[in-house]
């Protein structure tokens, strides 16, 4: 299927200029609508070029816009002043798309990876019967408690990061290597001059920290129909994260997908026999879920309750397929397990079995 690629610059409600792309069909209007919300550092038009071409080759209608600081966005590089107003920013534009009068009876869904996991969460959140579902690739959704600094670490950078909130003084291990296991694609991406590699400042580490942790307290939030992503040789977002959103988050529909020796970047650092095994999980999870929205069908969805079957979902069974074909129940994770990790920053892990949830 022929696609076409669209760039756009627009203004967020503070008058800062902030760069957007979209991949469509050429030929046919779009099944469904997908929305990215990029990782920390990272950007669309190049680092999710792919995700766009396969989804849009798919006869979806892709949406992207760069946050603040990021990418092709004006502002300060990478300096988060506050999480909100990335959540904000997208809410606003993203919802513009869903306006447009082509698109209003279109299922809407959001695609977030790493750090704009916490995004698409809080977008959830903010309007929580907006969205159909979510595809959440290695979601920085928690802090692992063995890398979560101490209280008193945080109250000591709280009081100076409206002192030096641009300060790159955080240390942090070399993302890329970590992230991208394809050395061609790994090499690529460190020299996409879009993508910040300096260290990350004051402010948007602490930032980081606070969204993490305020997602991670309301996991139980969390109604709208979800996939969720992750290697389990992840070492920059915990996979054990992923499997705690699905274990504590209210949905009835939602369905976890772990990957044996794959690494953080999913959809763009692995083998490509990798990457495509994703996007069919990923194509198969959207095409089960879209569908053509009638006026009056919208909005009885968005006055209904979110929780209408919150009650009968907490009575059924999950059940986890190992690698040897067999079923057993999904142990549900204590809440002060420890946990493998590296930084804080992302919530950094080690590796569960080798197993895939699903619940429908």
């Amino acid at each position: 299927m022929d696609i076409e690629y669209h760039e756009e610059l627009v203004r967020n409600s503070r008058g800062v200029q902030l760069f957007t792309c979209r991949w469509l069909p050429a030929s046919s209007s779009p099944k469904a609508l997908v929305f990215l919300c990029h990782g920390y550092g990272a950007e669309c038009s190049e680092l999710m070029r792919e995700c766009g071409i396969k989804m849009a080759t798919a006869g979806y209608g892709v949406f992207g816009v760069d946050y603040e600081g990021h990418g092709k966005s004006m502002g300060t590089r990478c300096y988060i002043k506050k999480f909100d107003t990335l959540v904000s920013d997208c809410d606003q534009f993203f919802k513009s798309i869903c306006d447009m009068e082509d698109y209003r009876n279109k299922s809407r869904f959001l695609y977030s990876e790493s750090m704009g996991g916490a995004v698409a969460l809080l977008l959830h959140r903010k309007d929580p019967t907006f969205w159909d579902g979510a595809i959440l690739v290695a979601p920085m959704c928690k802090i692992s408690e063995k890398v979560k600094p101490h209280p008193a670490v945080i109250s000591l950078l709280t009081k100076v990061e409206d002192i030096i909130p641009k300060w790159k003084i955080v240390p942090t291990k070399d993302i890329i290597d970590s992230t991208f296991k394809d050395p061609v694609k790994r090499e690529k991406v460190r020299k996409n001059k879009l993508i910040y590699q300096g260290k990350p400042r004051l402010k948007s580490a602490l930032e980081l920290l606070r969204a993490s942790m305020d997602v991670e307290d309301n996991l139980s939030e969390v109604r709208m129909p979800f996939l969720v992503l992750h290697g389990e040789a992840d070492t920059v977002t915990d996979p054990e994260v992923s499997r705690a959103l699905y274990e504590r988050s209210a949905s009835i529909d939602k369905t976890i997908k772990l990957y044996p020796g794959m690494w953080h970047g999913l959809t763009a650092g692995e083998p490509d026999e990798n990457v495509e095994l994703v996007f069919s999980d990923i194509l198969a999870w959207l095409d089960k879920r879209s569908r053509h929205w009638k006026p009056e069908e919208r909005a009885r969805a968005r006055l209904e309750p979110v929780n209408k079957h919150t009650q009968e979902a907490s009575k059924e069974i999950s059940h986890v397929t190992g690698s040897n074909g067999a079923e057993s129940p999904v142990p549900v994770l204590p809440q002060d397990q420890p946990r493998h990790g590296c930084s804080f920053l992302c919530g950094l892990g080690g590796q569960p079995n080798q197993q895939q949830c699903s619940r429908m």
